[in-house]
């Protein structure tokens, strides 16, 4: 099993609208890296969903439910999407400011590669924002 961290902004798709939904398509990567960790996932992943740009929080825990297939938003063959179900919400956001105070997770992707949409997550750090936001 393999650990993930999803970004959207709020205001175009949020954690809400996901779980209003109840399944969504997770398309529109237009990164190769963020391609590649996408091809990565597979079904049963849990994926933490993080909200960025106005909120920057980890608000939701979603589940892969469908495993890479061609990006239906767009004729190139390059791109992939993938189907996440929401899981459930956090009671308590987990906040960029809190991740950046945690020494246990001073080496976070997201930290590292803040642009990226799709990050993969260490099983220990994964742990830890759980266990923050719940």
């Amino acid at each position: 099993m393999q650990y993930w961290l999803v970004k959207s902004e709020p205001e175009a798709y949020s954690w809400a609208d996901l779980v209003k939904d109840g399944k969504t398509a997770w398309t529109g990567v237009r990164n190769f890296q963020a391609r590649n960790n996408l091809a990565l996932m597979k079904a049963g992943d849990p994926v933490l969903f993080y909200h960025s740009v106005s909120e920057k929080a980890v608000v939701g825990l979603a589940t892969v439910e469908r495993e890479a297939y061609p990006d239906p938003t767009t004729d190139d063959a390059r791109w992939q999407a993938v189907d996440l179900v929401p899981t459930r919400d956090f009671k308590e956001p987990v906040t960029l400011d809190q991740i950046k105070k945690d020494q246990r997770l001073e080496n976070l992707a997201l930290l590292r590669q803040s642009r990226l949409s799709v990050l993969p997550l260490k099983s220990e750090e994964y742990d830890i924002i759980l266990g923050l936001g719940n």
